[in-house]
């Protein structure tokens, strides 16, 4: 089964919690805070695997979560990092954020990786918050929260030569002629509903990837028939055959033909336009093709000039111009840079798109509900919070110290709050009292 978009869930791994403890050791008087951080969260990797051809896994899957940081142990041993999550990909796969349609990496090179959803930092011990004016603090964080996001999976085949061309011109046929594929034929449109790939034998040590991509009619650029599902393929191979049907057996004129899918491909990317191209003048066993191939060849030449692309006549059917065809794909191969896309796979694929953003923002606003709550809003006072175990006495009173150093008090007293007046800060609620300590409801 041929999948080519997927849409899937990915979280990071939550950081393993820091823990409060001290030294109990025999003739130590007094022991110190010995409370070990957490582990940090797996990563969410995605890895190309070029033994893989479609996103159908994803189809069974669609729930990837990386496991979580080991706590924190005692005598100040740290908890163990996770593994990363590794997810495989065919190459040609483009990750997007599903929220944004930001693009995360285009991966085309077995190996390559990215990470797409980051594991939480682990959360630091007691032994992280000793001072002089408190030694033995029981304060410890929690571990922070790993990357969450919906991404879509879209595939490109990765192959050198494309077949393009209106339905029912023959590329199934061509295709299942020059290679061991074995694509659906049939007399009517859109028989090929999946891009097929087969791999074609030119000479001894000389071969190369030839895909049969779905029909194109006029409008595939915006979507009509199946033009959005399949032109993407289009855009990963290095030369393009346009199979027409010469013999027009469908009433259709092949020159119009030829413009019409040209037009679209220039349409869906402009690049296209520009990509190296041999015309497969297909059904010459049809009586009346000879005579449409010299109009077929005069009017392209009459527009084109020197720039017509070359035109070879054939039948799949009965292999007539096949082999021809094939050698002229594989010259025309050997002339192109390493792709006519290679620079631009490389501007993709070692380009990451998507940057993680930081929270480390100290800006916030302090906002009065309905109900007389007060309500602070920020990046890093809301991490702060989540992170911090509120539950002793010390990490309360390090709260109150972070919230006049960040200037929350201040904002809070001009926003007209008063002594037991209720703030709430992300999940975390209190009453204010100006001047003294915070004391968790």
């Amino acid at each position: 089964m041929f999948v080519d978009k997927a849409k899937i869930y990915v979280k990071g791994g939550d950081g393993g919690d820091g823990i409060i403890s001290f030294r109990r050791e025999l003739h130590v008087p007094d022991g110190g805070p010995a409370g070990g951080d957490g582990g940090k969260g797996g990563d969410v990797i995605f890895r190309v695997d070029e033994g893989l051809r479609t996103l159908v896994d994803f189809r069974y899957q669609k729930h990837f979560k990386a496991a979580r940081g080991e706590k924190g142990k005692p005598k100040g041993m740290h908890g163990a990092n996770a593994e990363p999550l590794i997810v495989r990909v065919p190459p040609g796969t483009v990750i997007v954020d599903d929220d944004t349609g930001e693009i995360i990496a285009d991966l085309t090179r077995h190996g390559q990786e990215v990470v797409v959803a980051r594991g939480g930092r682990g959360g630091r011990g007691n032994i992280r918050f000793a001072t002089p004016r408190n030694p033995a603090p029981y304060i410890a964080e929690k571990g922070e929260e790993g990357e969450e996001r919906w991404v879509v999976l879209e595939l490109k085949v990765m192959a050198d030569v494309g077949l393009v061309g209106y339905p029912s011109v023959g590329k199934s046929t061509l295709l299942s002629v020059v290679s061991a594929a074995k694509p659906k034929i049939g007399a009517y449109h859109f028989t090929t509903l999946t891009p097929n790939l087969g791999v074609v034998s030119v000479e001894e040590g000389r071969s190369f990837v030839l895909a049969d991509l779905p029909g194109l009619i006029e409008g595939a650029a915006e979507g009509v028939g199946l033009g959005h599902e399949f032109l993407r393929h289009v855009e990963r191979t290095r030369v393009i055959i346009h199979v027409v049907d010469i013999s027009a057996s469908e009433g259709r004129d092949p020159y119009e033909d030829w413009k019409t899918i040209n037009a679209e491909l220039a349409k869906y990317n402009e690049k296209l336009a520009q990509r190296p191209q041999i015309i497969a003048a297909n059904k010459m066993d049809v009586p009346g093709a000879e005579e449409n191939l010299a109009s077929f060849r005069e009017r392209i030449e009459a527009e084109l000039g020197e720039n017509a692309p070359e035109i070879v006549p054939i039948s799949s059917l009965t292999k007539q111009g096949v082999r021809e065809l094939m050698f002229k794909a594989a010259e025309l191969l050997d002339s192109v840079p390493e792709t006519v896309s290679a620079q631009e796979l490389k501007e993709t694929a070692d380009r990451v798109v998507y940057k993680f953003e930081e929270k480390d923002d100290d800006a916030f606003a302090v906002r009065r509900e309905d109900d007389g709550t007060y309500v602070v809003e920020g990046a890093r006072i809301e991490r702060y919070v989540k992170r911090m175990n509120m539950n002793s006495y010390d990490a309360v009173m390090r709260f109150g110290r972070v919230m006049r150093n960040m200037g929350v008090d201040a904002a809070l007293r001009k926003a007209g709050c008063q002594d037991g007046d209720t703030v709430r800060i992300g999940d975390f609620v209190f009453e204010f009292f100006e001047g003294a300590d915070y004391v968790e409801e």
